[in-house]
């Protein structure tokens, strides 16, 4: 009940003052061509910011994996807004998103996101296509991706099927695939939350698979090999398991 109230009456209304600050700084850095310092490390302080305002205990495994100098494809499971946060503010290196296209829609932060570089992406077959096309450009003049291979947030705690999107671009740009296991953002803010609730939350950064043990690998096979490196690692979420025994 007290976190509750502190999130109620001094988290959350903080946050939206950040996010609308830290929002127009990071579109202003866009419209003037710097997408890769201010428009960055903004919103990572935007993240970092968020994380701590909601209390939230943070344990990272596996930073050491990842060479600044090379460009990735990250893949982690997705299972809250919170995911968000977490690797945008602990997994230490440049990237940009893939994101849903409904969240342009989020005032200052959709705007923001767009004026920045990052990749929307809706349902349409034209949209999807796009999409990769810009991401292929991205990564082509040295900048990582982030891409749920889910494609969205799961309903359950579980991990859902994955697409192959994701993997195609890796593949066809020969670019290493860092599989990132995510534990405790169903807690904290799920698909069915209207608060946040204080929970641990760990990011797992699995070693990167090299583009050499892409050649001649069926795209299903490395799609169920990335699934379950991330897999092996999730922790059942407690309220998952209560729904399951209810």
């Amino acid at each position: 009940m007290i976190y509750k109230t502190y999130t109620y009456l001094f988290a959350t209304p903080l946050f939206i003052v950040v996010s609308a600050i830290c929002g127009s700084i990071t579109a202003l850095a866009g419209l003037m061509g710097d997408r890769r310092y201010v428009a960055h490390y903004v919103p990572v302080f935007w993240c970092w910011f968020t994380c701590h305002i909601y209390l939230l205990p943070i344990t990272v495994v596996g930073r050491e994996y990842l060479d600044p100098k090379q460009t990735y494809v990250f893949m982690p499971n997705h299972q809250g807004y919170f995911d968000i946060f977490l690797i945008y503010a602990y997994l230490g290196m440049k990237f940009k998103w893939m994101m849903k296209d409904y969240l342009r829609n989020i005032p200052f932060i959709g705007y923001a996101c767009h004026c920045s570089g990052h990749v929307y992406v809706g349902d349409s077959v034209s949209s999807i296509s796009r999409a990769i096309q810009q991401s292929r450009v991205l990564l082509e003049n040295g900048m990582s991706m982030c891409i749920f291979p889910e494609g969205t947030r799961t309903h359950t705690g579980e991990m859902g099927e994955f697409k192959r999107g994701a993997f195609m671009l890796a593949t066809q740009l020969e670019r290493p695939i860092v599989p990132i296991t995510i534990n405790g953002s169903y807690d904290v803010f799920n698909r069915e939350d209207t608060m946040v609730n204080r929970h641990s939350l760990e990011l797992i950064i699995h070693k990167p698979i090299p583009c050499e043990s892409f050649n001649g690998k069926n795209t299903k096979v490395l799609m169920k090999e990335v699934f379950d490196i991330i897999h092996d690692d999730l922790k059942l979420s407690p309220r998952n398991t209560l729904g399951k025994e209810s």
